[in-house]
């Protein structure tokens, strides 16, 4: 929050509550329509009704918007009321919205709402489903999969105190009661197994075992890798495998583990169109340690500028990598274990 926000805000008090309740209603009622225009909930529109229930702005009392190099810090608490009624506006944009800086960097957020819902449709969640989420953030999330489900079937687990416990009293604010669990994302939460499906929140750079050990076979793990979307289905504790989904996605790292997002080598030499075409950025962050960017380069051309969906990862025993078409065709790069 800015200085003339506190300045023009001294002679305001916080009435107007239920204004403001109206106002997140009608705010929230557009979300929904916004998402269920473009044809999310097609194929699971019981989401829909989950979208409808759960207050975003209890997720995210404050947040920072504008650029990175000059953030506004908006908070629903603020004295001024147009501040109040654009925090209350911007939770219910369909935008990601910066919760937690640290050092001048984003360490949490809440997630685009559109793209959660897409996420939440292709985890393909029945009910009776346990579900683990890897990244509480705001809790938001969360809260979905527990008016889905039940409390008593969602875990979400964050390396992060401060955000476990503001996640807590999010929940709490929304009427919600999932576990909440203060531990690295990377190795589960075996005593809440074993899971029928698995969410990250955060990109990853390999897949953690311990997530295949939690699973019950046939389980489904979906999860931001490099800037995509991995859908991994589970065969046993030592093996799975799957696609990339359509979608871009963009996520923090994995907190705990080391940075997946690597700064990208100089691509001076290649053409403009390429170096900024962001499926070839794709490509270059899952190849990063396996093929320079002049190779990628001559294999994105020759492979025709290839489509997300057309690339996978495999995990089997002490191995991982990733592919294009087929895990056993001629395009294959190894990930970290």
């Amino acid at each position: 929050m800015g200085a003339d926000d506190l300045h023009e805000g001294r002679d305001s008090d916080l009435d107007g509550v239920d204004d403001l309740d109206d106002l997140a209603a009608s705010a929230r009622a557009e979300l929904v329509r916004m998402i269920e225009a473009g044809g999310v909930w097609d194929r699971d529109p019981v989401w829909r009704e989950a979208f409808e229930a759960v207050p975003r702005h209890l997720f995210v009392p404050y947040y920072y918007a504008g650029a990175v190099s000059g953030r506004q810090r908006l908070w629903g608490e603020s004295p001024e009321r147009r501040t109040r009624e654009r925090w209350v506006r911007g939770a219910y944009a369909d935008a990601p919205l910066a919760t937690r800086m640290r050092d001048g960097e984003l360490v949490s957020s809440s997630s685009q709402p559109s793209l959660m819902a897409a996420m939440l449709v292709e985890l393909e969640v029945e009910d009776g489903h346990n579900v683990l989420e890897i990244g509480a953030g705001t809790g938001y999330n969360a809260a979905l999969l527990a008016h889905r489900l039940g409390d008593d079937l969602v875990t979400t687990v964050d390396l992060d105190p401060e955000i476990t416990e503001s996640a807590r009293r999010h929940l709490a604010a929304a009427g919600h009661h999932p576990v909440v669990v203060t531990g690295d994302g990377a190795r589960g939460v075996p005593e809440r197994g074993p899971y029928d499906r698995i969410i990250a929140t955060c990109t990853l750079a390999s897949i953690p075992r311990a997530w295949l050990a939690q699973c019950r076979p046939g389980a489904r793990i979906l999860t931001p890798f490099a800037t995509g979307l991995a859908a991994l289905t589970v065969r046993d504790a030592e093996h799975a495998e799957g696609r990339f989904l359509h979608t871009s996605a963009y996520f923090v790292p994995l907190r705990g583990t080391s940075r997946s997002d690597p700064e990208i080598p100089h691509l001076g030499a290649l053409p403009v169109r390429t170096r900024e075409h962001e499926l070839f950025r794709f490509l270059l962050g899952l190849t990063r340690g396996s093929l320079d960017p002049q190779e990628a380069y001559a294999l994105w051309e020759r492979e025709g500028r290839p489509e997300r969906e057309r690339y996978g990862i495999t995990v089997s025993g002490d191995r991982e990598w990733a592919w294009l078409d087929e895990p056993t065709g001629p395009y294959a790069w190894p990930l970290p274990v």
